[in-house]
């Protein structure tokens, strides 16, 4: 079978037709277990890149790895499609990418040694200087399979951390991702010879140790443990004072009886250009994953005229990593605190459902952490002017409420600010009221909070056109002007 690999490496390899149903455990055919599927169409193209230029661009070469244990083919091909996409991102340049169908990862080097053993013969061939997992490995499993392929191995997990740490441009984002790679790091530190024992403290290290070796028995791991320890306390510190900076600024919209609405979807959906078609934003909008990692909040109208604010919030992704939600959650606080939160999905993906799932339920966990009830959902399928014709009709069938929008062409944005109107219920009303003159008081809120229209003086008081909070216009109702 290793012949037939490297044989094939330069050659697209056809394989036996597999299954697209779900068996049950040890109904896996076994041509499907003991064979590593190459997906075809995974390598990154390097378009009019000389050898000086690709040198220069040094990027790591890659071999993706993923298990297949539930689902169809297509759902395991499109899964590691996505694994190349943030691998791209990463800077990575991607050799090879394959399946190994089982129907549990191995628990000791996620593949099985055999297939391991294999992996190793295809990353001699290809040059290729690291393994990605289409999964998160256990820190066992880590160092098992890079024993084996003797290049370095990094999970799915990892991978996004890494993603974000290059997007991270704010002091506060800088801070999560910080936060998060610590917390995934803390328990796969690894140590090799004498950084590993122990030292021995008090009289035990009489009997050999000798001086020197006599301590409070503190390793070296130990060490770099407490002091990322340390480092994580101190991150939350600052993230829970810059939280305090935001809750500031939110309790002053809401003060304002300014309704906000949260941008929510799948990474790279479009969300930060319908952010720009709809309030002239200008914020950067690129053809990535997780482009925007911190909240975009602008001022935006509606077509009745009521003001409200736009947040653009952090993409979401399959698998999102637990610790990546844990720390970006002052941020994520703005989607259980919006009025309106506005799904986007990228219509022109192999596989919409999936990301509107796998979107909703980051928002359900987020949302299952405070008492509030969760806010009103509108699905938008952007880029519509990119999806084909069969693709969308499905969609309009699937999804019977959603609103169908380019942000690129502007195709959709007056329905989608319609649908956005009808759905945010108001906070203000308009009032037609005389207004005593005794009682200069409600005159004054009036004024300071409403917009008045109009004003007139007439002899039973000030009668005032004007559009007021819900609350004021309670107390207004007795002066009603008829």
């Amino acid at each position: 079978m290793l012949n037939d690999i490297r044989a094939n490496l330069d050659s697209p390899m056809t394989h036996p037709e597999l299954p697209h149903d779900n068996p049950s455990v040890g109904e896996l055919a076994l041509e499907d277990r003991t064979a590593l599927r190459r997906v075809a169409g995974l390598s990154t193209e390097l378009a009019d890149v000389t050898e000086v230029e690709y040198r220069q661009l040094r990027l790591e070469r890659v071999v993706l790895v993923g298990v297949w244990t539930e689902g169809s083919a297509a759902d395991a091909d499109a899964s590691l499609a996505e694994l190349r996409a943030l691998a791209e991102t990463a800077g990575s340049e991607v050799l090879e990418g394959l399946i190994q169908r089982r129907d549990k990862p191995d628990p000791s080097t996620y593949i099985g040694s055999g297939k391991a053993a294999e992996l190793r013969e295809i990353v001699v061939a290809t040059g290729a200087d690291t393994v990605i997992c289409d999964g998160e490995l256990s820190p066992a499993q880590l160092n098992a399979l890079e024993k084996v392929v003797k290049v370095k191995v990094i999970d799915r997990t990892a991978l996004i951390l890494d993603i974000f740490a290059q997007h991270a441009t704010s002091r506060e984002g800088k801070a999560q991702v910080s936060l998060a790679q610590m917390e995934y790091m803390l328990p796969r530190l690894r140590g090799w010879g004498e950084s590993m024992s122990r030292q021995a403290g008090g009289r035990a290290g009489g009997a050999g140790g000798g001086v020197g070796t006599r301590g409070p028995g503190e390793t070296k791991i130990e060490t770099d443990r407490r002091r990322i320890r340390e480092r994580m306390s101190k991150l939350r510190r600052e993230i829970r004072e810059m939280k305090q900076v935001r809750d500031t600024q939110r309790g002053r919209r809401v003060a304002n009886d300014v309704p906000s609405v949260a941008i929510v979807g799948y990474t790279n959906a479009g969300k930060s250009s319908l952010l720009n078609a709809l309030t002239g934003a200008g914020v950067l909008v690129e053809n990535a994953l997780f482009a925007t990692l911190e909240p975009t909040t602008r001022r935006g109208e509606l077509p009745d005229g009521r003001e409200f604010v736009l947040t653009d919030t952090v993409g979401f992704v399959r698998h999102l990593p637990t610790q990546l939600v844990e720390a970006f959650r002052s941020t994520l606080e703005e989607v259980a605190d919006a009025d309106l939160l506005v799904h986007v999905v990228d219509g022109s993906d192999a596989n919409p459902l999936a990301q509107i799932n796998a979107v909703r339920q980051v928002v359900n966990d987020v949302v299952a952490e405070t008492d509030a009830p969760a806010p009103p959902e509108l699905l938008v399928v952007n880029k519509i002017d990119a999806a084909d014709g069969l693709t969308l009709a499905q969609l309009r069938r699937a999804l019977p409420g959603a609103v169908f929008v380019s942000a690129h062409t502007g195709d959709g944005l007056e329905r989608l600010q319609a649908r956005m109107a009808e759905m945010i219920a108001p906070r203000d009303t308009v009032v037609d009221v005389t207004i005593p003159y005794e009682r200069g008081d409600l005159v004054n809120r009036v004024h300071a909070e409403g917009r008045v229209d109009a004003v007139e003086h007439t002899e039973s008081g000030t009668r005032m056109k004007a559009r007021v909070p819900v609350s004021l216009a309670a107390g207004l109702t007795g002066y009603t002007t008829y």
